[in-house]
């Protein structure tokens, strides 16, 4: 016969965060999962918690009221409550996490793209309705380029311009539907000049595409 199971209250689940407050009875345990969020956990008790893990011995973990601790998604574990008294702890996930991670993965997608001269994978990275603005140009924005058409022509017209190029120091980061990127550019242009500098890309998302690409980079003098 199989332990008790932990029992569970879901008190919020919207398009940010679920909230779940766990109860364990002595003994009684959560079954095999994996954490698809980030989470932190939040002892409503005290308490020992015994941990199984896929590839390694059981262990265990103390728990201290109200001192909260946390993991990244794809924890794997079996939870059991491994103490003589009951416990209780809040589960906090960081659903609006996966959008994020989807759309951090298009800014890598399209950073690599770059630095394969691909325009077809760049194109692929950009929304059905989508601008570019460069650095440069007579508007305040720049110079502005809307629609596919526009915006594929204008990084086509980038590798021509630069032979050799390439786009190395890249992060990216993501909040709600903005995205940035950070770089520095190495190219050698049609005349042989070098051109080294840092800039950074401001991205606005529709959906895990990216809908604008606004762009920045140092001027030196």
């Amino acid at each position: 016969m199989g332990k008790e199971q932990a029992s569970s209250v879901t008190h919020i689940d919207d398009d940010r965060f679920k909230v779940t407050e766990w109860r364990f009875a002595a003994g009684a345990e959560t079954g095999w999962h994996v954490h698809g969020h980030d989470y932190v956990i939040v002892p409503l008790t005290d308490g020992t918690l015994g941990l199984d893990v896929p590839d390694g011995a059981p262990f265990t973990a103390t728990l201290t009221q109200g001192v909260p601790y946390s993991r990244r998604e794809g924890v794997h574990h079996n939870v059991t409550n491994a103490g003589s008294a009951p416990l209780a702890f809040l589960e906090i996930e960081t659903v609006a996490d996966t959008a994020a991670h989807r759309r951090r993965e298009t800014l890598q997608r399209f950073m690599a793209a770059w630095n394969a001269r691909d325009v077809d994978a760049l194109m692929g990275c950009m929304a059905e309705d989508c601008a570019f603005h460069a650095s440069a140009g007579p508007d305040t924005e720049g110079r502005r380029f809307v629609g596919r058409d526009a915006v594929r022509a204008s990084y086509a017209a980038m590798f021509d311009s630069f032979p050799q190029a390439a786009w190395t120091a890249d992060s990216h980061h993501v909040a709600g539907d903005a995205g940035l990127s950070e770089w520095r550019f190495i190219g050698t242009d049609k005349t042989g000049k070098t051109v080294d500098v840092q800039g950074c890309d401001i991205f606005r998302f529709s959906g895990d595409l990216i809908a604008l690409k606004d762009s920045y980079r140092k001027n030196r003098g």
